[in-house]
């Protein structure tokens, strides 16, 4: 009997280490967070009815590491949606990642600020000077992570999918004029679900790019935040998924960045569902396609 509770306590305490070894949920930023201005201001969570939550005014933007058991070398940074107005932390973030380490694909959802004049010089471009200083942190510990510094990737849901789109064109500059370090900020691949792509009044969802702007953006904002313009023979290879029916993101947005990455010969896969609507996470409920599993395997082709 004494055994078993000596084997019993040592198994616990093995399983205490390996899971101290993995870094869980950390800030973004050792120091002062760029950008930024003091504020009184608190983070909330609301729980939806179907119990996922969402978290609104992000100050303090943080990013939560999932290292599998048996890496591959793959990583991917998770931006969940909101609008810009929050995270959709649970099934566009958190599960996700789980389903990434059943991949063998380290995963690192990021909980980034949201764009508010209150706690931001500029609103603007917060969430790309988060977006890029979570790919920099994954490629500086990347050995520590298990990670290929070649092979980090971006992806993200809805807003999500604007601020990784915005990533994977805008890491010619840094976000971030005071970060000194020279660590590339370029993803290797994105990934991008129901993206808002463009700011264009063709195209935008509202709320995005009001959030994400201001209420008085100039033309050149808009331009330079519509991401199907910015995309270059050196943005990295796409796999996008969209529904035909989203009455939130139009599905041109997806179509547009498609017809971008096309015109300059980047690698693309796109998946258009006629049905889905918008904010389903990684299950469609109208089709037993998982375009999980078809990511799975796009991944095996980089």
């Amino acid at each position: 009997m004494l055994r078993i509770l000596q084997i019993g306590i040592l198994l616990n305490l093995t399983g205490f280490m390996l899971t101290a070894q993995i870094p869980g949920e950390m800030p973004l930023y050792k120091g002062a967070i760029p950008n930024s201005k003091p504020t009184a201001a608190k983070e909330r969570v609301d729980t939806r009815p179907n119990g996922t939550r969402f978290i609104i005014g992000t100050t303090q933007p943080t990013l939560t590491a999932f290292i599998p058991a048996k890496p591959n070398g793959q990583g991917v940074v998770i931006c969940p949606g909101g609008g810009y107005s929050g995270t959709a932390i649970d099934h566009e973030g958190l599960a996700v990642a789980k389903a990434f380490n059943a991949l063998g694909v380290a995963a690192f959802v990021l909980k980034y600020r949201m764009p508010l004049d209150t706690s931001c010089i500029d609103r603007s471009i917060a969430p790309l000077q988060d977006a890029q200083q979570a790919i920099r942190l994954v490629r500086q510990n990347a050995k520590q992570w298990k990670v290929n510094p070649r092979k980090i990737g971006i992806m993200g849901f809805s807003a999500g999918g604007h601020l990784a789109s915005t990533a994977a064109t805008h890491f010619f500059e840094n976000a971030d004029p005071t970060e000194k370090d020279t660590t590339s900020v370029r993803p290797d691949f994105a990934i991008l679900i129901y993206p808002v792509i463009s700011f264009s009044n063709e195209l935008a969802h509202g709320g995005s790019r009001g959030n994400l702007l201001g209420k008085n953006y100039t033309e050149v904002q808009k331009f330079r935040f519509s991401n199907e313009q910015q995309v270059t023979a050196a943005s990295p290879p796409a796999f996008l998924v969209h529904s035909a029916d989203d009455k939130t993101v139009e599905v041109e947005n997806s179509i547009a960045y498609y017809l971008a990455c096309h015109q300059y010969k980047i690698p693309v896969e796109m998946h258009l569902y006629p049905k889905g609507g918008h904010g389903y996470g990684m299950n469609n409920p109208t089709t037993s396609d998982k375009w999980f599993e078809r990511l799975g395997n796009w991944l095996k082709t980089l």
